[in-house]
């Protein structure tokens, strides 16, 4: 199927389907993914299998310069984003600038768009670096992902590299107190022969016992959107996502359902 890359470190704006109109911003590489999972729903495809150069990632200067001349022109135009949306080609935390860029941003931010949040779409695996966790506790919106309680399906499901461990994530995603919003994609169908679905009631219950242990202050379920690098995934109906948003808010969570 058809999948593309962001071709530019600040895209959009776009209407999110969770977030409002989202100016995104892109801290990875503009014509390659650079991402620590390797996601089977990915709508930027696959990661490179061999690289016939180092991956550049944008400076910190250059982010900086970038997004102060975009929010400059949204600002004569009077179209004010509603979130600034860390996201992109990959994983945004691996950029080792990462913190000093929140900082950049939240500056701008400040002084430009003042009620604009600031938003993090993360897979949760950089949550070991403390610059990282203390770079998303100063946005608005952090956001973490955990498509499974199991790790197995998460291993099926996001492709990690192998030195992920899923109870090391959940102890990390702890340490935010609550200032984390989870994110999971819900999705059946086959890759490599083998069937996936995380909705069943086995995976339910361990991914609802995840939860309770984090502790966030906020669930976002959703389900397929675009086109993915594996054909034959199925988007689950609103109707089972609102089923189990039902079973996260009787357990005392505020959830936010997209289909």
């Amino acid at each position: 199927m058809s999948t593309f890359l962001f071709d530019q470190i600040i895209f959009g704006p776009i209407k999110s389907r969770r977030l409002g109109v989202s100016l995104g911003v892109n801290l990875l590489p503009t014509d390659s993914k650079v991402c620590s999972f390797d996601c089977i729903y990915c709508e930027c495809g696959w990661n490179p299998r061999k690289r016939e150069k180092k991956a550049v990632l944008p400076s910190r200067m250059e982010v900086r310069k970038k997004l102060e001349e975009k929010l400059t022109d949204m600002i004569k135009n009077q179209e004010l984003p509603d979130v600034i949306t860390f996201a992109g080609n990959g994983e945004p935390t691996l950029h080792p600038e990462f913190e000093e860029i929140m900082d950049d941003t939240i500056q701008l931010r400040d002084r430009m768009t003042p009620k604009t949040r600031i938003a993090v779409l993360s897979n949760a695996t950089m949550l070991h670096k403390a610059s990282v966790i203390r770079a998303l506790l100063k946005v608005d919106d952090n956001i973490q992902k955990l498509d499974s309680g199991m790790e197995e399906t998460i291993r099926k499901i996001d492709c990690p590299s192998s030195n992920f461990k899923l109870s090391e994530v959940v102890e990390n995603l702890k340490s935010f107190h609550g200032k984390v919003i989870i994110q999971t994609l819900f999705l059946r169908g086959k890759f490599k022969d083998r069937m996936i679905d995380n909705t069943t009631e086995s995976e339910l219950s361990e991914w609802l016992k995840l939860l309770r242990i984090i502790g966030p202050s906020q669930v976002m379920i959703y389900t397929i959107d675009r086109d993915t690098p594996a054909p034959e995934l199925e988007k689950v109906n609103l109707e089972d996502l609102n089923r189990i948003a039902e079973r996260v808010r009787t357990i005392g969570f505020e959830v936010q359902v997209s289909g």
